[in-house]
């Protein structure tokens, strides 16, 4: 199952390993889940991840940081964007991961943030659920879509 991971979901995987974004990180690493990235997407995870303050929040090096970034860059699937599709939200960033998990026809987008994604836009694409990282493991477990691996 294809899926796209906002930012938030990735800084989140890094600053605890208890929680729905870190389950989720070791599902990718598992190979239960595909994550997909394009290069505008993976930019925004390292200019995030690699900040000064986001290092000292994770307690980790960078050293340490681009370790599980160049993991997450070799087993993802990457996606080539060959046009730009704006859903018209609030924040440009936002726009980039909503058109990565249109092109990339994945079935979810996981966020903490879903009101940024569904509020305010001027397109809305069925195929994409728009999930909160704790609801898409209770509910993607629960519907028996993927093996509890936790």
């Amino acid at each position: 199952m294809r899926v796209v991971l906002d930012t938030c979901v990735i800084f989140q995987a890094l600053y605890s390993s208890s929680g729905a974004s870190h389950a989720i990180l070791q599902l990718v690493r598992q190979g239960a889940l595909q994550l997909v990235v394009s290069t505008p997407v993976f930019t925004e995870y390292c200019d995030v991840c690699l900040r000064p303050r986001s290092l000292e929040l994770f307690g980790l090096t960078a050293d340490e940081v681009w370790a599980v970034l160049d993991f997450i860059a070799y087993i993802s699937v990457k996606i080539d964007i060959k046009y730009l599709l704006r859903p018209n939200l609030q924040d440009e960033n936002d726009n980039l991961i909503m058109e990565l998990a249109f092109a990339s026809d994945s079935r979810y987008l996981i966020t903490k943030n879903v009101r940024d994604f569904t509020c305010n836009s001027e397109l809305h694409f069925d195929g994409v659920t728009v999930i909160t990282p704790a609801d898409f493991m209770q509910q993607v477990i629960r519907a028996g879509d993927l093996p509890a691996c936790m």
